[in-house]
């Protein structure tokens, strides 16, 4: 995940690896905490799509903005995992 972040920012070098993976992880957390699952970020593509821009977001230091300008792509993905969940518990 951490080159696949790494090539959708455009950053070629490694000086910034450590501090880009705690970037993922956080950003990993939040959509965990978010949809109240444990989300597979390698199979999900619209999981895997936000959690790409959370990582632009957080780099370029505007993670304050993030909510506000994907509130109906992370509520999209709060209703599908919602649904997918309840289909699993019946």
């Amino acid at each position: 995940m951490l080159q696949e972040i790494k090539d959708y920012l455009k950053i070629t070098w490694e000086d910034e690896d450590a501090g880009i993976q705690k970037i993922i992880d956080r950003g990993k957390n939040y959509f965990n905490d978010l949809t109240g699952v444990e989300l597979n970020f390698d199979e999900n593509n619209q999981a895997k799509t936000l959690l790409l821009d959370y990582c632009r977001y957080a780099y370029n230091n505007a993670l304050e903005y993030f909510e506000d300008n994907f509130q109906k792509e992370i509520l999209r993905l709060q209703l599908k995992e919602a649904v997918k969940d309840n289909e699993d518990k019946v």
